[in-house]
């Protein structure tokens, strides 16, 4: 009976890490989809079913330190703990988080935004929209 028990609760703790890895919440380096460049590590937490993602350390070696481009309440703040994901949810019957927006501290641009966990959860597809055009960008887990 207890070793049921334990086979039980070991499943739902498996399949509970497979659902969490699924999801665009968790720390990722995001890579550059024209240089190949990895330039940053991005938390993204989920709050009550919104995203949100700060950066927590930049791995680019040359760039500004603060988004001198961004033309909101963040123009002039550092680039580390920079919110640059802002809202976005699970849409129905999907594995994709849309409806928020994405911030290119570089140009200061903010961009309509989706979130598709790929390859098991170990990759993100983060895709920018402007109008009818997109770029998209994979990004790593950074702790798979």
């Amino acid at each position: 009976m207890l070793l049921r028990a334990s086979l039980a609760l070991s499943l739902v703790l498996a399949s509970s890490a497979a659902l969490a890895q699924m999801s665009p919440a968790g720390l990722w380096r995001n890579v550059d989809d024209k240089t190949g460049e990895t330039k940053a590590e991005i938390r993204i937490t989920d709050n009550g079913g919104q995203l949100s993602g700060r950066i927590e350390k930049v791995l680019k070696k040359d760039g500004s330190s603060t988004c001198d481009q961004c033309t909101d309440d963040r123009k002039g703040q550092p680039i580390v703990g920079l919110e640059i994901v802002r809202g976005g949810k699970k849409a129905d019957g999907k594995e994709v988080w849309e409806g928020g927006k994405i911030l290119d501290p570089e140009n200061g641009k903010e961009y309509r935004a989706s979130y598709t966990p790929v390859d098991g959860g170990k990759k993100l597809e983060v895709r920018g929209y402007l109008g009818p055009f997109w770029r998209t960008q994979t990004w790593q887990r950074a702790n798979p």
